[in-house]
């Protein structure tokens, strides 16, 4: 009499293990990144691509800027932290227990409101802006407007290497934070007499960048260094990488990424810059 009871259990942990089954090959794999919002274009295009080309392995991206990434990846809350700086320069993060990724250049130019007209700044000059010693652009050779600055949120990446590049030490004035670079480009191009700054990933017709001391912010200028407001972007992970993590890391250093989804989203592959930069700041030229 214990026989069909028996079945019936067999029977029922059967159903019970291909629904198992069958819900883990619905959910599949899953990483997910944080950080950077320069970054996070590239890294959003490249997970769309990957998901695509390999079922049921999902990539999950977010912003939140390079202070994020980079505290929640040391936490280990997520498989990838972006940024735009070394771990090295944020405190708090314990840069030794991170393994840096480099995967791209992104150059960093100011933004200004369309109606300014303003074409070129010296670097003085954009030192002199963000420091608060000039607040009309009338000072500049442009119109009897107040200057209004836009800056980018504390621990944002974007924002620590501008001020690095352009203001050298010296102090920023305090002004209005956004954390988003999205809507920092439409403020700007919304306010009049707006000033900011973004990767050149985001720069488009709704607002206008300017030369720097003559020198066009172009991916060539950066190669070469002669448009010094540049950073390489970063893919923290905690420990060697594993699993799709791996998997995914080498797909974004493939040539599918880095010779055609770089290129069109205004990132600048490793590979093509002619200088380095050393964490200290220190430049030298590639040699072939």
């Amino acid at each position: 009499m214990k026989k069909p009871f028996l079945l019936i259990a067999m029977l029922i942990a059967s159903i019970v293990g291909l629904t198992a089954c069958q819900n883990v090959s619905k959910q599949g794999e899953s990483i997910t990144i944080v950080g950077s919002s320069a970054l996070q274009p590239l890294v959003e295009a490249a997970g769309e691509q990957y998901s695509n080309n390999h079922l049921g392995k999902f990539v999950n991206v977010q912003g939140g800027g390079s202070g994020t990434g980079l505290s929640q990846i040391q936490e280990g809350a997520v498989a990838i932290g972006n940024s735009d700086v070394y771990a090295e320069e944020k405190s708090g993060i314990k840069a030794k227990e991170l393994v840096d990724h480099r995967v791209a250049v992104v150059g960093i130019t100011p933004v200004l409101n369309k109606k300014i007209g303003v074409r070129n700044l010296t670097m003085a000059q954009l030192k002199a802006i963000f420091t608060g010693e000039v607040t009309n652009w009338r000072e500049l050779g442009g119109p009897d407007l107040p200057i209004v600055i836009i800056n980018r949120a504390q621990g944002s990446g974007s924002r620590l290497t501008f001020e690095k590049w352009v203001l050298k030490g010296a102090q920023a004035k305090q002004a209005q934070e956004q954390e988003s670079t999205g809507m920092v480009r439409q403020i700007v191009a919304t306010t009049p007499g707006a000033i900011s700054y973004m990767a050149f990933s985001y720069v488009d017709k709704t607002v206008a960048s300017v030369k720097v001391n003559g020198v066009k912010p172009t991916d060539q200028n950066v190669t070469t260094n002669r448009w010094p407001i540049w950073s390489y972007e970063h893919m923290y992970t905690k420990g060697q990488p594993k699993g799709l993590t791996k998997q995914f890391l080498a797909y974004v250093y493939s040539s599918a990424v880095q010779d055609k989804v770089l290129p069109k989203l205004g990132y600048i592959p490793v590979a093509k810059m002619q200088v380095t930069r050393s964490l200290d700041g220190h430049v030298r030229a590639i040699t072939p």
